[in-house]
């Protein structure tokens, strides 16, 4: 019972995540192109996502919401496989979940789908692991210590605030296969042809910041 529910809390998280807000993107029209009130608005949504996720979820599932986090916490030691599976089913069933219900109120828009930068997968692929490793690596760490356990929801979303500032430009920023892939389902076209680059491009940058975390740790440990 305790794994359903931590199950369904990741359901909610993600579809909360990708109807505000991607929502936030499509209502607004942002593309990326410009700094904008729309771009801005939408850095900062999924920023207050987080934070209102980890607040109300984080105490039954930790709040990963993000294939990428579940799949650096499992390389960490901190979840076993049975859970990273179905947190990972929960995830992505949230996210389709929360972008059929923004296809329904705003058909017209392109539902913050990701796109690759300059039409170049290589750049795309090497600017999501980026972001995801410093979106990742910042959860570990601030999660890494129970006396943080007050201030890591505002930690981590204004992280992602962070990396979506920067790159929304390039890609749309995903750093969250479950994001990219709800939407791509409704958007078609090239944003389902190219979701695959937001799907592996996340989860490496994910497992990545979860060695350099346990590698840089490990050497403090040693000099302690």
């Amino acid at each position: 019972m305790n794994a359903i529910k931590k199950y369904l809390a990741e359901f909610i998280g993600t579809l909360v995540l990708v109807l505000f807000a991607c929502g936030v993107a499509a209502v607004l029209g942002c593309n990326g192109q410009e700094p904008n009130a729309a771009y801005f608005m939408t850095a900062l949504a999924f920023g207050l996502v987080i934070v209102a996720m980890a607040y109300s979820i984080g105490n039954v599932s930790g709040c990963h919401i993000n294939p990428a986090v579940s799949i650096a916490m499992l390389v960490s030691g901190k979840m076993n496989v049975k859970d990273f599976i179905g947190y990972i089913v929960a995830q992505f069933a949230g996210a389709i979940a929360g972008a059929g219900i923004l296809c329904y109120f705003a058909p017209d828009t392109g539902l913050g789908a990701n796109a690759l930068f300059e039409g170049d997968v290589v750049k795309s692929l090497i600017i999501e692991i980026i972001l995801t490793f410093v979106f990742v690596i910042a959860i570990l760490g601030v999660t890494s210590k129970i006396e943080n356990s007050a201030v890591a929801g505002v930690v981590i979303g204004l992280t992602l605030t962070l990396v979506h500032i920067f790159g929304i430009h390039f890609t749309g920023t995903s750093v969250n296969p479950a994001r990219s892939l709800g939407p791509a389902i409704f958007v078609g076209g090239d944003a389902l042809a190219n979701v695959w680059v937001f799907i592996v491009a996340p989860l490496v940058g994910g497992i990545l910041a979860a060695l350099v975390y346990k590698l840089i740790t490990l050497k403090n440990a040693e000099e302690n």
